[in-house]
């Protein structure tokens, strides 16, 4: 199995995704402990003084000028923990909560939080163990970090709350670490606190997003290719010299892609020869390279964030490498925020260029010679009628979720934590995006790859080599090309496991090689 080794440098995105999808294993470097051994020795000589320090001798939030007494400091840490896995509403993903675990761990073995090396362990002994703390969907503002959240995965160290054990069931915490023989941690001086305080949350989803994303837009290249081919539109418009005078470099990919994919078709370039002919295609044709293009430098960006954030050690107070113990903002989340609403207003616009090739590729006006609906007898059967309206609802409802989180302020904690982020929430919502982006891509794959087995058998016209892998691999999955109607739910079930699996870039790339 493979092993995520943890340091004080941070972590990879990769790493992250491996240990929340591929439940790899979790090991601390032997500099993260000596590091988590230093800072802690600071933290235990300021608990000695009588000063109070935030955190350490202190209460929490508005809360904060209390002066809290030695004899209390255990209760005060279990207290945090208890008093803040206040979630509420349906569980989160597992895959979410994995990586919620493991980016704090990452923050924690940084050496700035002061935790003992002994709950920094316990840590990633529950991740291998494949115990996952129940998580709730609301209850983060995004500022001081995912509080709810990770208290809800703090008590699971305490072996207090409910978690889901490796073989999905959900049991008392307490049960599944005996099971695993995992001892409880008793939280000591700001422990309790530095499991909450971070944003680990938003920046897991964001991570794994980019992921899909990744894959989604190299996906959407390939279906508005197909789009092209079977509207017998023009490649011409994909030519590099064309891209280089406009060098936005997403654009320059998406278009290379395109062209990579229609290398060897004998469908385009037929834009003036029907009974339609026209001196150029439409804008959702001929600009997708432009679309997807800007959404790639999105994405690109949103991983220079992403990067960033996952080389910070985010809590309050830190301890710094001179000693000293400073209270800050960095659990702050607007910068994650900002990308993740970014990345959904990219997600609706590429669904919205993609649902309109679909309708282009049904109406009987617009598609150049294709039957109305790619019915097999129109009127008798409706066809893909009713794919479309399916793929405009998803559409529809990417744009609602495109309204950004992060603008959005609502102030907590009696006025002290009077800003926050939201950035939780614009994380949720960017899930919800991206699984609909790949339903919306889904329906141009099928309804594109219809149109030309309709082009090659009616007219002989022989699609691109890569095409053709698509159209086979896609038919092999058992999802049916053209014909009478038939229930067509499973089909368009069987096209999003197509996309969301990779199937569909991998089956392109045995004939074009790698796309970007």
């Amino acid at each position: 199995m493979h092993t995520v080794v943890v340091g004080t440098a941070g972590a990879t995105a990769e790493g992250v995704v491996a240990v929340a999808r591929g439940r790899a294993r979790v090991e601390l470097s032997g500099e993260a402990l000596a590091a988590l051994a230093r800072a802690r020795e600071v933290v235990e000589a300021l608990a000695a003084k009588p000063e109070p320090v935030y955190g350490v001798s202190t209460g929490f939030g508005a809360l904060a000028t209390r002066h809290i007494g030695p004899e209390l400091r255990v209760r005060l840490q279990r207290n945090i923990v208890r008093s803040h896995a206040a979630g509420m509403g349906p569980r989160v993903e597992r895959e979410v909560v994995r990586a919620l675990m493991f980016l704090r761990l990452k923050t924690v073995a940084s050496g700035h939080t002061g935790v003992r090396p002994e709950v920094a362990q316990t840590m990633a002994d529950v991740l291998n163990a494949g115990i996952t703390p129940v998580v709730h969907e609301f209850g983060s503002l995004g500022c001081s970090g995912d509080l709810a959240p990770l208290s809800h995965c703090a008590l699971t160290l305490m072996g207090e709350g409910d978690a889901e054990g490796p073989d999905g069931t959900v049991r008392p915490a307490g049960e599944l670490l005996a099971a695993h023989g995992i001892e409880p941690v008793e939280l000591r001086e700001k422990e309790g606190l530095a499991l909450l305080n971070g944003t680990d949350g938003m920046l897991g989803m964001l991570v794994m997003a980019l992921a899909d994303l990744h894959r989604l837009y190299t996906s959407a290249d390939i279906t508005a290719a197909l789009s092209l081919e079977a509207l017998l539109g023009t490649d011409r418009v994909l030519a590099p010299e064309l891209h280089a005078i406009r060098p936005h470099p997403g654009q320059g990919v998406s278009a290379a892609n395109m062209l990579r994919v229609l290398a060897g078709s004998a469908l385009t370039g037929h834009f003036q020869e029907d009974e339609a002919p026209r001196v150029q295609d439409a804008y959702s044709v001929r600009c997708a390279p432009q679309v997807a293009g800007a959404g790639r430098d999105t994405l690109a960006y949103a991983r220079t964030v992403a990067d960033r954030e996952l080389a910070s050690s985010v809590d309050n107070p830190v301890v710094l490498a001179d000693g000293r113990v400073e209270s800050n903002g960095n659990f702050h989340g607007a910068p994650v925020a900002y990308v993740l609403d970014f990345l959904a207003i990219a997600v609706a616009d590429l669904a919205s260029i993609t649902e309109r090739r679909t309708d282009r590729l049904l109406d009987k006006n617009r598609s150049h010679g294709l039957p109305p609906f790619l019915a097999d007898d129109p009127g008798v059967d409706s066809g893909l009628m009713i794919a479309q309206y399916t793929q405009a609802a998803l559409v529809s409802e990417l744009k609602r979720l495109a309204v950004p989180a992060s603008v959005d302020s609502i102030p907590s904690s009696a006025m002290q934590e009077d800003h926050v982020s939201m950035g939780w929430s614009a994380a949720r919502k960017l899930r919800t995006a991206v699984e609909h982006l790949t339903r919306v891509v889904a329906v141009e794959l099928y309804a594109a790859t219809r149109a030309i087995e309709l082009r090659r058998d009616h007219k002989g016209l022989t699609p691109a080599p890569a095409s053709c892998a698509a159209i086979d691999a896609l038919r092999a999955a058992g999802v049916a090309g053209p014909g009478p109607d038939r229930f067509l739910a499973p089909d368009l079930a069987g096209a999003e496991a197509f996309v969301r699996e990779g199937r569909l870039v991998e089956a392109v790339e045995g004939v074009t090689g790698p796309l970007a």
